[in-house]
């Protein structure tokens, strides 16, 4: 039993549920992790970024300036302190809930799924994109997606995410652009397509030249990789989905 910032009191159960495959599936799919849109998928499918902390801006700023005004040790200063901290948990389930939601659609339809390795911790040490990149849940998706794969008897592995936006998922030449061109057109083989579809099409393609023997899982901030079984399954994702399970 715990309790949280807002005042709220936890109680944890846990229980062992035995893996179970999900029939009639798809092969595999290629996973880009984007700031506008949150996921989009080697078939097309795009999922939306929730934004939920933008979308909650004023309401916080609101709440933690009349936080700031209220006398230390004050029940009122406490008052405003639990509204504060229950609006931050608000936003905080919103996202998980999200990235639940999100990672289930997508293991429900494929059997393997493939995504970028992206140092997600590195990246939020950008002040320009430390904000969006915590407020999309990136590492909350990953989480998600590597819990669910495992229970449903799938492959969840990573790929080298360097080129992706750059490289033509058709004929494989470099298309060089910046981050202003949303579009993706080859002026060699004629593609023309989403830049994040065409990202997500070399994820998958690199997922499928690794092979199920090869490819491997690396927790975000962790220095060793953990290799797929060849039946497909993660080896060792126990922390993993701790951490999902517990936020």
């Amino acid at each position: 039993m715990s309790r949280g910032a807002s005042g709220k009191w936890y109680v944890v159960f846990s229980c062992e549920v035995e893996d179970k495959p999900i029939s009639g599936r798809l092969a595999a799919v290629g996973v880009d992790l984007g700031l506008n849109n949150l996921v989009t998928l080697s078939d097309g499918t795009v999922f939306m970024a929730p934004r939920k902390c933008r979308g909650a801006e004023e309401r916080l700023g609101w709440a933690q300036r009349s936080l700031s005004r209220k006398m230390r040790g004050s029940g009122n200063r406490e008052k405003a302190r639990l509204k504060v901290a229950r609006l931050h948990e608000r936003v905080a389930y919103q996202r998980r809930d999200y990235a639940y939601k999100t990672a289930r659609s997508i293991v429900n339809s494929y059997e393997r799924i493939y995504l970028e390795d992206l140092k997600i911790q590195s990246m939020q040490g950008n002040r320009c994109l430390s904000k969006s990149i915590a407020d999309a849940g990136w590492g909350l998706l990953r989480n998600a997606l590597t819990y669910m794969a495992r229970l449903s008897e799938g492959v969840m592995a990573f790929v080298d995410p360097r080129g992706t936006n750059q490289v033509c998922s058709g004929c494989g030449a470099v298309v060089g652009k910046d981050l202003s061109v949303r579009i993706h057109c080859c002026p060699w083989c004629g593609l023309t397509v989403d830049r994040d579809v065409n990202a997500a099409r070399n994820v998958l393609k690199r997922g499928l030249e690794i092979g199920l023997g090869r490819a491997e899982y690396r927790p975000d901030g962790e220095g060793t990789a953990t290799q797929l079984c060849e039946a497909g399954q993660v080896a060792s994702m126990k922390q993993e989905a701790h951490d999902f399970s517990h936020g």
